[in-house]
């Protein structure tokens, strides 16, 4: 499937105030698809409780207005809403911060010291670099370099998320 940037349509600076003032954060903000595309928004609620299917059709009202005004997106398109799960992608630099100590897969734009999959214990973030131990060995891997990352469904995120309520 295609991945049309978001960048192009300015989704995500046009939807982020609407749903920060209805108490959401955006994860991530997709368009996809050819000829038919679809719109995906992923999102958390600001107090880390759990998003409800609820939360996620009130979301889609609102959106599907402010689309519908701004006129961003010319083609025929499908809105999904939803929150990023358990085993979550790794959007923003804020996130490794959040979810260092937890195991990750990182798969980076173009081979990294021979390699572009990565998968280990998230360490830090430190001037740009998101640091992951690979086996024994921390991997520096430049932000800017990551094309997609996500959180590993293990024991520990698992108990984790029960803990806080959003399992």
């Amino acid at each position: 499937m295609e991945k049309i940037a978001d960048k192009d349509f300015g989704i995500e600076s046009l939807v982020t105030p609407s749903l920060e003032a209805m108490g959401f954060t955006v994860v991530r903000v997709r368009l996809t698809g050819q000829p038919v595309r679809i719109l995906q928004i992923m999102v958390e609620l600001l107090d880390g409780s759990t998003v409800t299917v609820d939360d996620c059709s009130k979301i889609s009202r609102a959106v599907s207005a402010l689309l519908d005004v701004e006129d961003v997106i010319k083609a025929a398109y499908s809105l999904e809403v939803s929150s990023p799960g358990i085993d979550r992608p790794l959007v923003k630099l804020a996130d490794y911060e959040r979810f260092a100590g937890h195991v990750a897969k990182i798969e980076t734009r173009r081979p990294l010291e021979g390699r572009k999959r990565f998968r280990g214990r998230l360490v830090s973030v430190d001037d740009g670099d998101v640091r992951i131990d690979v086996e024994g060995e921390v991997a520096a891997i430049p932000f800017a370099e990551i094309a997609t990352a996500k959180l590993v469904l293990t024991d520990e995120l698992i108990a984790e998320a029960v803990k806080s309520g959003n399992a």
